[in-house]
């Protein structure tokens, strides 16, 4: 091994080193708190749209409702830290604790942390957004990201790939909450009352954002497929096009309160989770 080699090696180990810092830990357990509680807040705006409640149910709605209470700033900021915290422990788990893994594990690993650091870290700069007043509809945000890629070259078949994408996604939600493997992510509790409830309120959950992922590629695909990007509205719209079917509005219902059980995990995700 090369003296180049073995710099990098202690610089990558010095970098792990610092990312196992209980620092880190305490704020990324933070933003998974964070990332619980705008998950209740979206379920309990969904269920309010069967009543005729007006509300996005999705992120930057949830975000808006948390920026109204009179303590809305500090919110906004420590949800900013929060996310970004959890977002730089993703982007650690997708890089330099991922090294130590098999290469087809490595990737994987990549690839999934990598995805899920990107997100945190967006839902964190929509906290910083509202912290600093800026404010916008995701609807509108994602129509217009959706018209832009459907009049670029190749268009059509990402936005395409991009709906499968998020089905795919979808689909491991269910995946993984009918099989409870979300259970390898927190310390065991089996055998008592709180370790069934705690996996009554995964399954539930985790099938209930499938769902929901499902209908917003769904829109993508449907977008892309009709050549009609205004279709394409995100999570919100997906969930309030349900109001216009015979059963749409006990299926967001059912969603709602999945959301919030899955908000519920969360939490004891945020406690209780091997980090």
């Amino acid at each position: 091994m090369s003296s180049n080699e073995t710099a990098i090696g202690e610089a990558a180990d010095a970098a792990e080193a610092a990312s196992n810092s209980t620092v880190l830990d305490v704020v990324a357990r933070a933003g998974f708190a964070v990332m619980a509680l705008l998950h209740i807040v979206i379920g309990s705006i969904a269920i309010a749209l069967v009543l005729g409640a007006p509300g996005q149910a999705e992120p930057t709605g949830a975000i808006e409702q948390l920026a109204a209470n009179p303590w809305g700033p500090v919110v906004m900021w420590a949800g900013f830290l929060g996310c970004a915290g959890l977002s730089l422990w993703q982007l650690s788990e997708a890089t330099l604790r991922a090294r130590h893994l098999p290469r087809g594990e490595r990737l994987g690993k990549l690839i999934s942390s990598g995805f899920l650091a990107v997100a945190y870290g967006s839902v964190g700069l929509s906290f910083a957004g509202f912290a600093l007043g800026n404010r916008g509809d995701s609807g509108d945000s994602t129509r217009d990201f959706s018209t832009a890629l459907v009049q670029s070259t190749f268009g059509v078949p990402l936005l395409i790939a991009l709906g499968l994408t998020i089905i795919g996604i979808g689909v491991y939600f269910i995946v993984k909450g009918f099989g409870k493997k979300f259970k390898e992510e927190l310390h065991h509790f089996e055998g008592t009352h709180r370790g069934k409830l705690i996996s009554v309120l995964g399954v539930t959950g985790h099938v209930a954002k499938g769902l929901a992922l499902i209908l917003t590629g769904l829109l993508f695909v449907i977008a892309a497929a009709t050549n009609n990007p205004s279709s394409s509205t995100g999570l919100d719209g997906s969930l309030k096009a349900l109001r216009d079917h015979p059963f749409g509005p006990y299926l967001l219902l059912a969603i709602g309160a999945g959301f919030i059980a899955y908000g519920s995990f969360a939490l004891v995700r945020a406690r209780f989770g091997r980090m």
